[in-house]
């Protein structure tokens, strides 16, 4: 092989491996900074920052979503998390699936010690229906959370329930068969959505006020993608906080380019009890 040729797959190789090597660095650097949270707050850390990027050789365009990966992932370091240590859950999404985001939400409300969720810029929908599961929501005071109104799937779409609903009753027997069913479907998903979140926020505020709350976020008062800032969480009377660690906002500066295989869950391994010390977790 002449000079030529050995240059060209020198310089083919070093292209190829580049991202490869420079995701480590970033892995690294992530895992250093989640050790030093952990170390100051006493928490135990999990991220889900899920991000639309461009990744790979060519640019590609790459959308992370709540999904059932990382509700899996979610759900382990959960599991594998001592009872009696409090847990620190960094959201960065723009939501995903009902069914991945409602498994999060129900094993963070689950676990016996303090729950926070940490929204240094956005929570939507799925997000939002986590942060609902949290004793305590720290979020900056530009950082927003949105309505959690289920999304009917809907010839190729998706429509908010609450419209759905209100269309079929101003149209009544107008509307075709097809067009009524998925109204019923829709009807099913906001009465199972306000109780969820009803169970949620239950020993967070009073019932009646619970009530409200979920009223507010399910029920079609506001478009899905509508942002409630800090102020309009506050005034839901949701347990929220205008304050964000400022390792956190170090932290999503290693996010320039996420992971391309997912999920995009990130938390430092929590060695598992021996036999002998299993008692402590019980």
């Amino acid at each position: 092989m002449d000079i030529v040729g050995l240059l060209f797959w020198l310089l083919f190789l070093t292209v190829i491996s580049e991202p490869l090597f420079s995701f480590q660095r970033l892995k690294a650097a992530r895992m250093a900074l989640l050790k030093r949270i952990e170390e100051k707050y006493g928490y135990r850390v999990i991220t889900m920052i899920h991000r639309q990027e461009r990744v790979g050789l060519f640019g590609v365009p790459f959308y992370k979503f709540i999904d059932i990966e990382d509700s899996e992932a979610i759900i382990r370091a959960i599991r594998t998390t001592p009872k009696d240590k409090p847990i620190m859950l960094i959201l960065h999404t723009p939501g995903g699936m009902v069914l991945a985001a409602a498994q999060i939400a129900h094993a963070l409300s689950q676990h016996p010690a303090k729950k926070v969720v940490v929204v240094p810029h956005y929570a939507m929908s799925g997000g939002t229906l986590i942060a609902l599961a949290a004793d305590e929501i720290w979020m900056d005071k530009a950082a927003a959370l949105g309505p959690v109104d289920p999304q009917v799937p809907f010839e190729g779409t998706h429509i908010a329930a609450p419209s759905l609903v209100k269309v079929a009753k101003e149209k009544g027997k107008e509307a075709s068969d097809k067009f009524l069913a998925y109204a019923d479907i829709a009807e099913k998903a906001l009465a199972e959505m306000y109780d969820f979140v009803l169970r949620l926020l239950k020993g967070k505020m009073e019932e009646e006020k619970a009530e409200a709350v979920a009223e507010e976020l399910v029920m079609g008062k506001y478009t899905h993608d509508y942002p409630l800032f800090y102020e309009k969480v506050k005034e839901l009377g949701l347990p929220v906080k205008g304050q964000v660690p400022p390792e956190v906002y170090e932290l999503m500066e290693l996010y320039p380019q996420a992971q391309t295989n997912r999920p995009g869950v990130e938390y430092l391994p929590f060695n598992l009890p021996t036999e002998r010390g299993k008692e402590r977790f019980q």
